[in-house]
């Protein structure tokens, strides 16, 4: 387990290199005139451009830029923003609501999710098994922002359940809401990959040999069919934490949420590169980090599966 943990890790090396590389190519690399629109319609100060072009190094090739912003990132620098703010201190404002908002969404995508699939699963071809299929293709048909504002609308100004606003520093139960609506459409996914995958692994030979050996249908169903046809949904769950993290853009400003998918939006519009760079890397670090615990995780769900 230890040389194979070793070996992801060497292998997500080139895979961070790569992929910052390219992020930082096309946000600044392609930018002809990077003090385009800066100063609004005029033109931006001559000792303006020399400073910014000093200090964000774009006087440099843009592969040396991005060496010199990779040794930056060792120490926990993120760059800095045209109006001198340091991204790092913007991330570490937004990253944690981000986070909590994303894991109540895995949270509840999870719980009901695996839950329905199972359920699902377990009765097919029945009044639930196709109560539940109906209410996850309804799930799956409505993008998410039109979730939330019909939650918002609905709960929140007609009933009055719910608040429509969430707080400056939210906690987890102010976030469920929020959380329900990001990971309703996953949820949905996630459930239909469950039914799918179990039913398939009940018709297999392992699962046959389970039920001659004379197990309980409980213990079958447990350790046998629902842990193997974990595999799929934790591959699913585990890239969808970094989706979760970084595509929250909607939710968060239907919920006037202050987090990661406001900040790239807020930095796209303000046209400012180093701001939209920083959590984008962010996201691939995280990325990166989930997925060598999913393949991990391989081993613990399915006894086939073994590390040398």
């Amino acid at each position: 387990m230890g040389r194979y943990t070793l070996r992801r890790l060497l292998q997500a090396i080139p895979v961070f290199l790569g992929t910052t590389l390219m992020i930082y190519y096309l946000v600044w690399g392609l930018s002809s005139d990077p003090f385009a629109g800066k100063c609004g319609q005029r033109a931006c100060p001559q000792s303006y451009v020399d400073l910014m072009t000093k200090r964000l190094n774009l006087g440099d090739p843009v592969i040396v830029q991005w060496l010199k912003y990779l040794g930056g990132l060792f120490t926990g620098d993120f760059g800095r923003t045209f109006s001198g703010n340091e991204v790092s201190d913007l991330i570490a404002n937004a990253a944690p609501i981000s986070f909590r908002l994303a894991v109540v969404a895995v949270v509840i995508e999870i719980v009901i999710g695996i839950t329905a699939g199972v359920v699902s699963a377990l009765r097919g071809r029945s009044f639930v098994d196709s109560l539940i299929l109906i209410s996850t293709l309804f799930l799956i048909s409505l993008p998410v922002f039109v979730t939330g504002l019909v939650v918002k609308q609905v709960f929140g100004v007609e009933l009055g359940w719910i608040r429509t606003s969430v707080p400056t520093d939210p906690d987890v139960f102010q976030l469920f809401v929020p959380g329900l609506v990001l990971g309703s459409l996953s949820m949905a996914f996630v459930a239909r990959l469950t039914r799918t995958s179990m039913m398939e692994n009940t018709r297999a030979d392992f699962v046959r040999t389970a039920v001659a050996k004379g197990l309980s249908r409980r213990r079958v169903v447990v350790a046998h069919i629902l842990r193997t046809s974990l595999l799929p949904v934790v591959t699913f769950i585990g890239t969808d934490l970094g989706s979760l993290m970084g595509g929250a853009v909607v939710t968060e400003g239907v919920f006037n949420i202050r987090g990661l998918g406001g900040l790239v939006f807020q930095g796209i519009q303000r046209q400012e590169e180093a701001q939209v760079v920083g959590v984008v890397v962010l996201l691939v670090i995280i990325y990166l980090l989930v997925n060598l615990v999913v393949d991990l995780l391989y081993a613990v769900l399915d006894p086939r599966i073994r590390y040398d």
